[in-house]
C-alpha cells in the first residue's frame, strides 16, 4: 500500500539568508530575485540583510503546487 507523502516542514529557523533561501528552493540567484521582485516570494530586511522568513517559503512551494495542480497525495 502506498502511503502519500506527507508535507515536509521547513526546518526549524524562521528566517534564512538568500543563499539559504536557494537551496531550500532548488534555484538560483536571479531566479530568487526574480520571484521576490515580482511578489511571489517574501522577503524582510534586517539592516543591510534581505531575508526569507520560513512562512514565505513554505506559502510560496504552495503557490507552485497549486499553479501546477498539484497537491500533497498525488504523484508527479
Amino acid at each position: 500500500m502506498n502511503a502519500a507523502p506527507l508535507p515536509v516542514a521547513v526546518p526549524e529557523r524562521h528566517l534564512y539568508r538568500i543563499t539559504e533561501a536557494m537551496r531550500l528552493l532548488s534555484m538560483s540567484r536571479s531566479v530568487i530575485y526574480e520571484q521576490l521582485r515580482s511578489g511571489r516570494l517574501r522577503s524582510v530586511k534586517q539592516g543591510r540583510a534581505r531575508l526569507v522568513p520560513a512562512v514565505a517559503i513554505q506559502e510560496y512551494v504552495q503557490l507552485l503546487m497549486n499553479e501546477a495542480g498539484v497537491s500533497y497525495g498525488e504523484s508527479a
